[in-house]
C-alpha cells in the first residue's frame, strides 16, 4: 500500500529495543534448553510405544528444541499484532502510527523464525514418526509420499504455509484495518498443530482437543502480548506516558482472562489425560505439576502487576514494569519449554478395559437410542460453542443493566429473542442432540437445522450491535479504536457489505446445504472433530449473514427494500424443500463407511435414519421461514406507523404546509394549467404509498372529479389519501 504525503512511513527502526530483544532472545534459548533437556531426562518419544525404532538422538532432541524456538516466534508474532491492532492508537487517516508500524514489524521478524521453524519440523516429525535418521528422510520423494499420511508433519506443513503468508502480509500492511486482519491470521497458525496433536486421539479427544485449542491461544495472547507491551514501554521511555498507559490497562485486562482460560482448560485437559491418583510417580506427572506451579506464580506476578505497575506506567514511572515484566517473560518461556517436553510424553497408562469403538471415533460412548429423555437429559458441555452461549448471553444482559442505569430504556422483546437464541445455542451443542449429532445422521441433520435457521433469528432479532453501540462508550480522541470503534469499523467495511449482499448470502445459505451433503465433502468430515467443529460454526455464520439484513434491526451494510427481503426468503423455501426431499428420496448413505463402522445398534440401517433426517430438514426448514416472514410484516407495519406518525408531527410544526401546496396544484389543474415552477410540484406522502404524476401539462383540461377537490380545506384531506397515524 502506497503511502501519501499526509501519511508517511514512521522512520523509526521497527524491531524491539535492545534491552527487551536481548530478552527474547534469552527466553528463546531457555525455552529450547528446557525442551530439550527435559525430553532427554524423560527419554520421552510418543510413537516409541508403537514399536517404532528409535530415530537417533538428533531427531528426538532436535524435535522439542525447534518446536519450543516455533512457539516462542508464534507468540511473538501474534503478539506484537496484538499490540498494533488494539492497544495503540492509528493516524486519524487510519495508517498506522509509529508504534503500531514497529509492532507489524516486528511481528514479521518473529513470522519468518515461525516459518522457518515450522518448515524445520515437517522433515524432523516425518523422521520421527517413521522411526528413521533424518538423513534418510531428506529425501524429496519420500517426504512427497509420506508427508500427506502422517499428520504431525502435514500439521506442520500448514503451520509454515500460514506463517510464510502471515509474512508477507506483516510486509505489506500499513492501515490499522488490515492489521486487524493480519492479527486474525496470526491466530489461525496455531491451530492445525493442536486440532491434530495428541490430544487429538483416543478417549474424549473432543474435550482434549477443544481445551488445548483455547489453551494455546490464551497462552499465545498472554505471553506475546506481554512481550509486545514491555517493547512498547522500553521504546517510549522517555515519550507519552498516555499511550503506554492504556496499552497496560488494556493488556492487563486481556492477561486476566488469558490466565483464567490457561488455569481452566488445563485442569480439563489433565483430567482427560490422567486421573489425579496418578500423578505422583511419573514423569508425566512431574511435568505437570511443573507447569501447574508456574501457572500460579504467573498468576501471582500478575497481580503484583495490576497492584503496583499500572498505574505507575500510566504515570511514567516504568522501571517497575519492566522489571517485574522481564522475570514473568523468561518464566513464561521456560514453561513454553516445559509444555513441549510435556507433549512428548506419554500419559500414564490406567489398566482398565480398552476403548469401545463409538469412544475411539467421536470421544465418548454413548448409553442407548436418542430418546426424548436422553435428548433433554444426557449433556456433554461443548467448550467452544457452549461457553460462546453463556458469554453472549452474559455480555447482553451486562449492557442491558448499564443502559437502564443511566435512565434508558431497552425492549424486553429484544432480550428475551437474544437470550432464547442462546438457549437454543446452548442445548443445540451441548445437549443429548449434540452429543448424539456425530454419530447419528439424523440428530445431526436436526442440529444443522436449529444451528442455520432458528439460532440466527433469535439472535438477529435481539439487535445486539445497537446495544453495544448504545451501552459501550466511545473510546476518545488520540486513544486506540476500542470496542465501539472495532464493531463500527466491522460493520462498514467491504466484506461486511460483501458477504451481506443477497448474491453471496443467499447460495451460501441455501448452496452449502448441497456442495456439503451431495459430494464427498461430508463423509471425508466426519472423521475429524475439528471438521465437525468447523460444520457448526459455518451453519451458523450462514445463518447470521443470510437474516442479518432480512430481518434484523440492527445497523446492517446493506438495508435492503422489504419487498426485496420478501423476495429473497421466498427464492430460499424451495431450495430448503428440495433438498429435503432430495435427501428422502436419495438410494445411498452419505457417510456410509463412517457410519457403518460405528455398528451402533439401533442404528440397523443408515439409510432409514439419512431418510429420517431429510423428512426434518424439510418439515423444520418451513417453520423458521415463516417466522421471517411474520417478522418482516410486523416490521414493515411499523415502519409505516412510525412514517405516518413522522408526517403527522412535521403537519403540525409547518401548519400543514404539504396538505396546502397538493391542494394548491389540484386547484390550477381545475383552472387548466400545470403548476407554475418545480417549487409547486409536490411528492406523495411516502408512507400512503400514493404516487403523483410531477410531469407538466401544458394546457391539459381537468381531471374529471378536480372541482371537488379544489374544496378541500387545509384541515381535511384528500379522499384518496389513507387517515394518518
Amino acid at each position: 500500500m502506497a503511502q501519501t504525503t499526509a501519511d508517511p512511513a514512521p522512520s523509526t527502526p521497527a524491531h524491539p529495543p535492545s534491552g527487551v530483544g536481548g530478552l527474547v532472545g534469552l527466553g528463546i534459548a531457555v525455552a529450547v534448553l528446557v525442551a530439550a533437556g527435559l525430553t532427554a531426562l524423560t527419554g520421552a518419544r510418543p510413537v516409541e510405544n508403537l514399536g517404532l525404532p528409535d530415530p537417533g538422538t538428533l531427531t528426538t532432541i532436535g524435535l522439542p528444541a525447534v518446536r519450543a524456538a516455533a512457539e516462542v516466534c508464534a507468540v511473538l508474532a501474534i503478539g506484537f499484532l496484538l499490540l498494533a491492532a488494539f492497544f495503540v492508537a492509528p493516524q486519524r487517516s487510519g495508517y498506522l502510527d509509529v508504534a503500531g508500524y514497529r509492532g507489524v514489524r516486528a511481528a514479521s521478524y518473529a513470522a519468518a523464525g515461525w516459518a522457518a521453524a515450522a518448515l524445520l519440523l515437517v522433515p524432523l516429525s516425518a523422521a520421527d514418526a517413521l522411526g528413521r535418521p533424518l538423513v534418510e528422510v531428506l529425501d524429496p520423494e519420500l517426504l512427497v509420499a509420506v508427508i500427506p499420511r502422517l499428520t504431525d508433519a502435514m500439521a506442520w506443513l500448514l503451520t509454515a504455509i500460514v506463517a510464510l503468508l502471515l509474512l508477507v502480509a506483516c510486509r505489506l500492511v500499513l492501515s490499522w484495518g488490515w492489521t486487524v486482519v493480519t492479527f486474525g491470521l496470526a491466530l489461525l497458525g496455531p491451530l492445525p498443530v493442536a486440532l491434530t496433536g495428541h490430544s487429538a486421539a483416543g478417549g474424549s479427544h473432543d474435550v482434549a482437543t477443544n481445551s488445548l485449542v483455547l489453551h494455546v491461544l490464551a497462552a499465545s495472547l498472554w505471553i506475546g502480548g506481554l512481550v509486545a507491551v514491555l517493547s512498547l514501554a522500553a521504546a517510549t521511555a522517555d515519550g507519552d506516558p498516555g499511550t503506554v498507559g492504556v496499552a497496560v490497562r488494556r493488556f492487563s485486562r486481556v492477561a486476566f482472562w488469558c490466565w483464567l482460560v490457561l488455569a481452566t482448560t488445563g485442569v480439563l485437559n489433565a483430567l482427560v489425560r490422567v486421573p489425579p491418583a496418578d500423578l505422583l510417580g511419573s514423569a508425566y506427572g512431574a511435568l505437570l505439576l511443573g507447569k501447574t506451579a508456574a501457572l500460579l506464580v504467573l498468576g501471582g506476578l500478575g497481580l503484583l502487576h495490576r497492584r503496583h505497575t499500572v498505574d505507575a506506567a500510566a504515570r511514567g514511572e516504568r522501571g517497575a514494569l519492566l522489571r517485574l515484566g522481564a522475570v514473568e517473560v523468561l518464566l513464561m518461556l521456560s514453561t513454553i519449554g516445559l509444555a513441549v517436553a510435556l507433549g512428548r510424553t506419554a500419559p500414564p497408562t490406567a489398566e482398565a478395559a480398552p476403548p469401545s469403538r463409538t469412544e475411539v471415533v467421536i470421544g465418548y460412548d454413548l448409553d442407548g437410542p436418542p430418546t426424548l429423555a436422553r435428548l433433554a437429559l444426557d449433556w456433554r458441555f461443548d467448550l467452544f460453542f457452549g461457553t460462546a452461549a453463556l458469554l453472549m448471553a452474559a455480555l447482553y444482559l451486562l449492557g442491558v443493566r448499564r443502559l437502564r442505569a443511566r435512565g434508558d430504556s431497552w425492549g424486553p422483546g429484544r432480550t428475551a429473542a437474544w437470550l432464547c437464541g442462546c438457549a437454543v445455542l446452548l442445548i443445540a451443542t451441548s445437549s443429548g442432540l449434540g452429543r448424539y449429532a456425530p454419530a447419528m445422521f439424523s440428530v445431526h441433520m436436526g442440529t444443522h437445522m436449529i444451528l442455520s435457521m432458528l439460532t440466527p433469528i433469535l439472535l438477529v432479532l435481539g439487535a445486539p450491535v445497537t446495544l453495544m453501540l448504545r451501552a459501550v462508550p466511545v473510546a476518545g480522541r488520540g486513544n486506540p479504536p476500542g470496542p465501539r470503534e472495532w464493531l463500527l469499523a466491522a460493520v462498514h467495511s467491504p466484506v461486511a457489505r460483501f458477504v451481506t449482499h443477497p448474491l453471496f448470502s443467499l447460495p451460501v445459505f441455501v448452496g452449502s446445504y448441497y456442495a456439503l451433503y451431495f459430494s464427498d465433502l461430508f463423509g471425508w468430515a466426519l472423521t475429524e472433530h475439528w471438521a465437525h467443529v468447523a460444520m457448526n460454526l459455518h451453519f451458523l455464520l450462514a445463518g447470521l449473514i443470510f437474516f442479518w439484513p432480512v430481518i434484523g434491526v440492527d445497523p446492517s451494510p446493506r438495508r435492503l427494500p422489504p419487498v426485496v427481503r420478501l423476495a429473497v426468503v421466498f427464492i430460499s423455501v424451495p431450495f430448503h424443500a428440495f433438498f429435503g426431499v432430495a435427501l428422502m428420496g436419495a438410494d445411498t448413505v452419505i457417510g456410509e463407511t463412517f457410519y457403518r463402522s460405528l455398528a451402533l445398534p439401533w442404528v440397523t440401517d443408515p439409510l432409514v435414519d439419512q431418510k429420517l433426517g431429510g423428512g426434518l430438514a424439510w418439515a423444520s426448514g418451513e417453520v423458521p421461514l415463516l417466522l421471517v416472514i411474520i417478522a418482516l410484516l410486523v416490521q414493515w407495519a411499523r415502519h409505516d406507523e412510525r412514517s405516518a406518525r413522522r408526517d403527522d408531527r412535521r403537519a403540525d410544526t409547518d401548519g400543514d404546509a404539504e396538505l396546502k401546496a397538493y391542494n394548491e396544484m389540484l386547484g390550477r389543474l381545475a383552472r387548466g394549467r400545470a403548476p407554475s415552477s418545480a417549487s409547486e410540484k409536490v411528492s406523495g406522502d411516502r408512507g400512503s404509498g400514493v404516487v403523483h404524476d410531477e410531469r407538466r401539462v401544458e394546457g391539459a383540461p381537468a381531471a374529471p372529479g378536480a372541482a371537488d377537490a379544489t374544496a378541500i380545506s387545509a384541515g381535511e384531506r384528500c379522499p384518496d389519501d389513507p387517515p394518518r397515524g
